[in-house]
């Protein structure tokens, strides 16, 4: 399993280390002009290299998004006012040598509405087409065969991997600073200038090392955005095919891999000699980006402490936080991890949802459906801060684990902690079975739990279509030891209805309502049958004011563990989780992204309600909250390189 990491050496000394000094005597870094007087409008002249580049399409980059923009171009001036580039950005292909003149006349402002726009202050693009951009090798032309794009820090004139790499760094080193800090800060890479000319220099070593990143940034990139610059005859100059977080998301994955990737190019060298490094045959990481840059889940705040009695459950306003979850992701959005202060509650349904979404959370409604540890020794735990347990997921092969120091789960699951440090030792563990439809739970010294997915009349066979976000709420049984514990058979597609009634508070329905049931049978021991009667998970279902929801809003179940907890005051152990949204009128809703939960109460089950009851209100007494925090995966990955 590959997980995100910081890069090795923290941003910040990298960039005291060099200072951004030249590590030669050439002038060739981007930040010399010959003496030129851009008021005269000479050409904007500069290099595209990996080796030098034939052909490339290369452009200023005035409304930072990434991708050339054709005209008309509006950019608003220090003065207020607005100056048109009716062609678009100044654009130019690269010529022999990788070296390129671009016409940036467009820049001139007239005097009577501000002052002339210099190309220095803005970011350059290079895009290597596929077989018809031509790198330059000593024995001759040779097309590219995918593409890339590289970009360069404003003011630097030669376009290159390395150039690429410093200028993410250097956004990604900014990210949450207070005082900006110069480019050239982040310009060296262990003595090399990574804005140089290395083939003009001669550096074999800078030159390997991006030769290796243009062949990742080339595995980057989406293969329907590289198969329709190859197959349509394409010149570089069509906009938007690629969203503009989506090349920020391509950069920041070049400073998250950078480590590794030099690593293998040095392991590749023989004789301290990198100009013998064959970069096209070494084996790189094989990292996805999801350009799409969704919104994701990066946190849950769990609230299970009763802060005036001994038992739960209590007064809402009465909850203290008892646990704190943060989710970690690859730069394609994939969960890799999740990491708790206090203790992560267990529950198979939703790990086998996160299963059958292969840990992509972006192609789920809802997105982690809550949990809750009720032990007390959650919220000791979360008092003394640091990560206390840690749940691990290795997609590829179909498996989990959970590492914990905690005893939160002793009377619930039978776990007993390896150890008071998390030793990456399993202490429970979890294999998937997609062909049987089955998560199989393991812990030593205590029988095997497996839940069977029962799909029939579920919600998943009858909501969710051929392409995510999907449900993928299905029924189960659950069995220890071959015993049933627990099962759930939906039984029927579920009654739809409008909402119903008069709301005074809503009268434009913008708040919950139970607008479609999905009746189920519950089956366990003898006095568990008829627990929750004509039970049914409950979902809101409608097109309101212009936006399409399909959001679960309860769903009971059953935990006799739990139940049996002395701070718990359980009837029955007859649970169920409510679940709130934004309100469709709210300033948080995501209009394409509705169904991501806001929060989460824990109560005891009590009834069903009938079909299009709402708008429904939060309950005053629970036994835990849990509740959601979101950001964009760019945000996120922002975040983890600014460590």
């Amino acid at each position: 399993m590959k997980r995100l990491i910081s890069v090795t050496v923290p941003l910040l000394s990298l960039a005291i280390a060099g200072c951004g000094d030249e590590s030669d005597d050439l002038p060739v870094d981007g930040r010399e002009f010959d003496g030129v007087t851009y008021s005269e409008r000479a050409p904007y002249k500069g290099r595209v290299i990996d080796g030098y580049l034939n052909n490339a399409r290369v452009w200023l980059d005035l409304d930072d998004n990434g991708q050339y923009t054709a005209g008309p171009v509006e950019i608003e001036l220090d003065s207020g006012n607005t100056h048109i580039l009716e062609d678009g950005e100044p654009t130019v292909m690269s010529g022999p040598g990788g070296r390129f003149s671009m016409d940036v006349s467009a820049l001139d402002v007239p005097p009577s509405i501000g002052a002339n726009l210099d190309p220095r202050d803005y970011p350059l693009y290079a895009l290597a087409i596929p077989g018809q951009t031509l790198e330059e090798r000593s024995y001759g032309d040779e097309p590219v065969s995918r593409a890339f794009l590289m970009s360069a820090s404003p003011g630097v004139t030669n376009i290159t991997p390395l150039t690429t790499l410093a200028r993410f760094r250097s956004l990604a080193g900014q990210w949450n600073t207070e005082n900006p800090i110069p480019d050239n800060r982040f310009a060296d890479l262990d003595g090399i200038n990574l804005w140089k000319d290395y083939i003009l220099a001669n550096d074999d070593r800078a030159h390997a090392y991006a030769r290796a990143l243009a062949r990742f940034m080339g595995s980057q990139i989406p293969d329907g955005y590289n198969d329709y610059l190859a197959g349509n005859g394409s010149d570089g100059s069509e906009a938007s095919l690629l969203p503009r977080d989506g090349v920020y998301l391509l950069g920041y994955s070049v400073v998250q891999n950078v480590d590794e990737i030099i690593a293998i190019v040095d392991a590749a060298v023989s004789g301290g000699n990198y100009g013998n490094v064959d970069t096209d045959t070494l084996v790189l990481p094989d990292v996805d980006v999801e350009v799409s840059n969704p919104r994701l889940l990066v946190s849950q705040r769990i609230s299970a402490r009763p802060t005036r009695s001994d038992t739960l459950p209590t007064n809402t306003s009465d909850l203290g936080a008892s646990a704190e979850l943060s989710f970690e992701y690859s730069e394609g959005g994939r969960l890799l991890a999740v990491s708790s202060r206090g203790c992560i509650g267990i529950s198979l349904p939703e790990m086998v949802r996160l299963f059958q979404a292969d840990g992509y959370m972006t192609n789920l409604k809802t997105q982690w459906l809550p949990s809750s540890s009720l032990s007390p020794q959650s919220a000791v735990w979360y008092d003394r801060e640091g990560v206390h347990e840690r749940l691990e997921f290795a997609w590829e092969n179909g498996t989990a684990s959970l590492d914990t120091v905690t005893t939160c789960h002793e009377q619930t699951l039978g776990v007993t902690p390896g150890g008071t440090e998390l030793d990456g030792i399993s202490d429970i563990s979890w294999v998937w079975d997609e062909q049987t439809g089955t998560l199989l739970e393991s812990v030593p010294d205590r029988a095997d739990r497996e839940l069977k997915v029962e799909s029939a009349n579920s919600p998943a066979e009858v909501l969710d279509g051929e392409q995510p976000p999907l449900d993928l709420v299905s029924g189960y049984q659950l069995t220890e030891g071959g015993v049933l514990e627990a099962g759930v058979q939906f039984t029927g597609g579920g009654a739809t209805c409008a909402p119903q009634g008069v709301a005074p508070n809503d009268t434009e329905r913008n708040g919950q309502y139970a607008t479609r049931l999905f009746p189920f049978s519950f089956t366990s021991d003898v006095a568990a049958s008829d627990l929750f009667g004509a039970g049914a998970y409950e979902y809101d279902i409608d097109d309101r004011n212009g936006v399409s929801v399909a959001r679960l809003l309860r769903f009971p179940f059953l935990d006799r563990a739990t139940e049996n907890l002395p701070e718990v005051d359980s009837a029955n152990g007859a649970f169920q989780w409510q679940l709130f949204y934004d309100a469709l009128n709210g300033d948080g809703l995501d209009p394409q992204r509705p169904n991501l939960l806001k929060t989460a109460y824990l109560v005891d089950f009590l009834a069903t309600s009938e079909c299009g009851d709402g708008p429904l209100d939060r309950p005053g007494r629970a036994y835990a909250t849990v509740e959601y925090e979101y950001q964009t995966l760019s945000d996120y990955l922002l975040d983890k390189l600014s460590e």
